[in-house]
């Protein structure tokens, strides 16, 4: 128990003494939210990183996949890292830093207000925004609180307290810088404490071999009657795991909360370095983590009762008290660098977006910032109560939370901001449609689920359909409706076409010197 406190007390330190660090570096909008667009490859790489991967990856996902797959679920970490890491930087990356730095866009709705020309398009987004963001962030604490009653045997609820505590003071007092820095630590954190909680699992049972052999002697008639089915290499269901693999992976090209972190990318040179780190963080933390889930069998679980979330704790339990305490610092990082995230872009596009045009009706830089400041605290407090509800009265697994948020906001905004940023036909009207397709279909799944066919019940499998539909709906309505003038929309794409001059050793000359 000592070990435990020890470690807590020293994490959380480390990153109230970052927050207020920072302060200084947060006296504007600009700088609180974007960090100035001055973000270095390190920083921007592991904030991505950490935004992504969370206590619900950790426990919800990887507990609950690597029941239903085996080790098979580590092709969703591997999807995580080439698809929603690598192929986002290289194709959204260094586009959305141009094209947002010159429509001067602080966030997703500020992005397709200017974009097509439209208030109402960054109204809707706002909205979207501020009611889907709060049940994946109340998903976070779930996450933790399995670990934390495991490790202490005490009502989560004080757990969910100091960490949505201590979480706001760094957040408040540092914004985007304070949260990037800390990103970066905790980003190390979980890289150190994968490793070494893969190997004392795998020690258990005689290492990776011994694991692996134990694993194929599992057997599961309701899942499959194939023999070592969870040891194999595509596992009991490959089509559903497909799914899972579009919907965290493709998903985070739509999230505002990660898209919004190449807003804050500082040059070209942190667009290349980010995508390597970014990616490589990737492999390691959300393949070790599935990799991880995939041995769940072994041990002495009664889902039925306890349900996926109780998964991975259950594995964790075995573990020396050191280990549990790196394991609960690990999750800990996770879970307050998604919030941190979360809390930001929701305060951010809520007092930026709604607001500041509706209620204050003129800028004013420290009356924003206040009122940003304020709702990050609001938005705290919210989800910390519904986590409380949520798991007080078995309202849903982690997983169900975040898939449900995830389908609505990527649905909704994957086709609209992947498409125009590459295609000046892209219309006002194929974004409505987007917005109210994935918005819609996810709120539909939740509340009359029984509508649909038995594989779209689930809100996984609806919000890999709302984010494939959300790709097609653009182009095919913008073929359709009214285009934007040629002129403003030649005016917004210019950005691309701006000459920059740049040293030989960085591109070959076509012409010889003279």
């Amino acid at each position: 128990m000592a070990i435990k406190i020890i470690l807590l007390i020293a994490f959380f330190a480390v990153m109230i003494t970052v927050g207020f660090i920072y302060r200084k570096k947060s006296t504007d909008v600009s700088g609180f939210v974007l960090g100035s667009r001055g973000v270095g490859p390190w920083l921007t790489a592991f904030a991505y990183g950490t935004s992504y991967f969370s206590a619900v990856i950790f426990v919800g996902y990887a507990g609950q996949f690597g029941w239903k797959f085996g080790v098979a679920s580590t092709w969703v970490g591997l999807g995580n890292a080439f698809i929603g890491s690598l192929l986002a930087w290289v194709i959204l990356g260094r586009r959305t830093r141009i094209m947002t730095q010159h429509l001067g866009s602080a966030t997703m709705p500020q992005f397709f207000e200017k974009r097509f020309d439209s208030k109402g398009l960054k109204l809707a987004a706002s909205v979207i925004i501020f009611i889907f963001l709060i049940p994946y962030t109340a998903s976070l604490y779930n996450g933790l609180s399995r670990l934390f009653e495991m490790a202490f045997d005490f009502d989560y609820a004080y757990c969910i307290a100091v960490m949505a505590v201590l979480t706001a003071v760094y957040v408040i007092a540092g914004g985007y810088m304070a949260t990037a820095v800390n990103d970066f630590i905790q980003g190390i954190i979980m890289l150190i404490g994968i490793v070494m909680i893969i190997l004392s699992v795998l020690k258990i049972n005689g290492g990776f071999l011994g694991s692996l052999d134990a694993l194929a002697n599992v057997s599961d008639p309701a899942a499959s009657t194939q023999p070592g089915v969870f040891a194999s290499f595509f596992g009991p269901d490959p089509l559903s795991l497909l799914g899972v693999v579009i919907l965290t992976s493709l998903g985070t090209w739509g999230l505002p909360q990660m898209v919004q972190k190449f807003y804050a990318i500082k040059d070209e040179k942190s667009v290349h370095t980010g995508t390597v780190i970014s990616t490589v963080f990737a492999v390691i933390v959300a393949g070790g983590c599935y990799f991880l889930g995939g041995f769940g069998r072994l041990f002495n679980i009664d889902v039925a009762k306890d349900g996926f979330d109780a998964v991975v704790p259950a594995m964790l339990s075995h573990l020396s008290p050191f280990v549990i305490g790196v394991t609960l610092i690990l999750v800990l990082s996770a879970s307050m660098s998604t919030l941190s995230s979360l809390v930001l872009t929701s305060a951010s596009t809520l007092t930026l977006d709604f607001i500041d045009p509706i209620i204050y009706k003129k800028n004013s830089e420290k009356k924003n910032l206040l009122t940003i400041r304020i709702f990050i605290a609001v938005f705290i407090v919210i989800s910390a109560v519904i986590a409380v509800i949520q798991y007080k009265y078995k309202v849903a697994f982690i997983a169900q939370f975040m898939g449900l948020s995830w389908g609505a906001l990527a649905g909704s905004f994957l086709g609209p901001f992947l498409v125009s940023l590459y295609w000046k036909k892209v219309t006002k009207v194929s974004c409505w449609v987007s917005f109210i397709w994935g918005s819609g279909i996810m709120i539909l799944n939740m509340v009359a689920k029984y509508i649909f066919p038995a594989i779209l019940q689930s809100p996984i499998n609806c919000g890999v359909l709302a984010m494939v539909g959300s790709l097609i709906i653009v182009p095919l309505v913008s073929l359709a409706t009214r285009k934007l003038s040629s002129e403003y929309v030649d005016n917004i794409f210019s950005c691309y076409n701006k000459k920059v001059t740049v040293p030989v050793t960085e591109t070959l000359s076509n012409g010889e010197e003279g």
